[in-house]
């Protein structure tokens, strides 16, 4: 391992060793012990998993409790806003100075949402007993600023991360912070077998699904559909390039994991209008709350049909078929067997769909089938359909990046 690469190395544990230190450190002005025995009853829910997405802060109530959750429904706002608007597209598209006003964009909405959830946190906390100290407006305006500037020291890590680490630093953050927790879920198990809740079968058999699970994530994700294209023959000054072939490869997950976070966002926004609006629970609005809570069948059908519908929508957004056949008729290629222009955009179009559907339905398979076994079988999955997603993800751009820099290096050597 060169130094560059051992330095970079460096760099990223440094940086994760302070997120994974942050995550210990209790939000000022509640009992932790308080807030513990309170979470311990929750944390079969929504709150368990939440738990687990943010390294166990929100067990602990810690300053990083928020994590990276505003950042990401953020850039996603910003990125759906992008596809939508014209003018915004306008302004990505000036380059350095368009990204900047992108980014700042961002980190305004960043703000605006981390801002609110805190608050959010400072009056539940305020209403679960004697965990607050002192409850009032001090409490609420440093819960506030505490658990605002948590997300917002992320974001700079996850930055630095990025730029000088290895790997992405938003995903790397999120894996950590779901891997640090994979070893107390495998104690868990085998207390259980020893206890003689589970038997040797039942493990094993969970150990096999698991693996089962992590590996189909890692076909679909290197997945792609290849659409063949010819080069014509051409001459470029005195030299004639004769007819190439090459393909234009279709991820099969095109929209990565933005229709599972978009998916949730109805939900998000519904539970706090239904407390405002009906305080007593007992309205039509908390019906349709119920109905659609953590692990009820309404819940699992509609976020099975939203992230298919979310997936096809965005990746149409995402690909343009006639853009993408105006640009093979431009550099003279085509499909063999097709006629250039709006042939060609109606096959990309038929091709693009039917794969967008098949990884469409394998996203809402990963994040449900786990989901139904533990509500329904009672099979304790611990890595469940979107943390999995998230490991198996960043570990492929981790060795993505890693090969690429090797090889690089390689050449350069070479060339030297």
């Amino acid at each position: 391992m060169n130094s560059d690469l051992m330095r970079r190395v460096a760099l990223t544990l440094g940086a994760l060793l302070i997120y994974r230190i942050g995550t210990y450190i209790p939000l000022p002005g509640i009992d932790p012990a308080v807030w513990e025995g309170l979470f311990r009853g929750q944390s079969g829910g929504l709150l368990g998993m939440l738990s687990v997405f943010s390294g166990g802060a929100v067990s602990r109530m810690a300053i990083f409790a928020l994590n990276l959750g505003p950042y990401l429904s953020a850039a996603i706002l910003v990125q759906v806003a992008l596809l939508f608007s014209s003018g915004f597209r306008a302004v990505n598209d000036r380059g350095d100075r368009g990204r900047r006003i992108v980014r700042r964009w961002t980190l305004v909405m960043t703000l605006v949402l981390a801002a609110l959830q805190s608050y959010g946190v400072a009056i539940g906390l305020e209403a679960f007993g004697q965990t607050v100290a002192e409850p009032g407006l001090f409490f609420r305006l440093s819960t506030v600023i505490t658990l605002t500037g948590g997300t917002f020291l992320l974001i700079w890590l996850s930055e630095i991360i990025t730029a000088h680490g290895v790997g992405n630093g938003l995903a790397l953050i999120l894996f950590v912070g779901i891997v640090v927790a994979i070893p107390r879920s495998i104690a868990g198990l085998l207390e259980l077998g020893r206890q003689g809740a589970l038997s040797i079968e039942m493990i094993a058999a969970l150990a096999v699904l698991t693996i089962a699970l992590m590996a189909f994530i890692v076909i679909m994700e290197l997945g792609r559909r290849h659409v063949p294209i010819e080069y014509e023959r051409r001459q470029i000054g005195y030299r004639i390039i004769e007819e190439q072939s090459s393909t234009l490869a279709l991820k099969l997950n095109g929209a990565g994991m933005i229709p599972v976070v978009v998916a949730q966002w109805p939900l998000n926004i519904m539970l706090p209008i239904a407390y405002s609006a009906d305080t007593d629970g007992s309205g039509w609005l908390w019906s349709i709350v119920k109905l659609l809570s953590f692990g009820r069948p309404g819940f699992i059908l509609y976020t099975g049909i939203a992230i298919v519908v979310f997936a096809l929508f965005y990746v149409s957004l995402l690909i343009d078929p006639d853009a993408v056949a105006e640009t093979l008729k431009r550099w003279r290629s085509v499909v063999p067997g097709i006629d250039p222009g709006a042939a060609t955009a109606d096959h990309i179009d038929h091709v693009l769909s039917r794969t967008t559907i098949v990884g469409a339905v394998y996203l809402a398979l990963v994040c449900l089938l786990p989901q139904i076994l533990i509500t329904y079988a009672a099979i304790p999955i611990y890595l469940g359909g979107v943390a999995a997603l998230i490991v198996v993800c960043t570990v492929l751009d981790i060795l993505h990046q890693v090969q690429g820099r090797k090889l690089r290096e390689n050449r350069e050597e070479r060339l030297q």
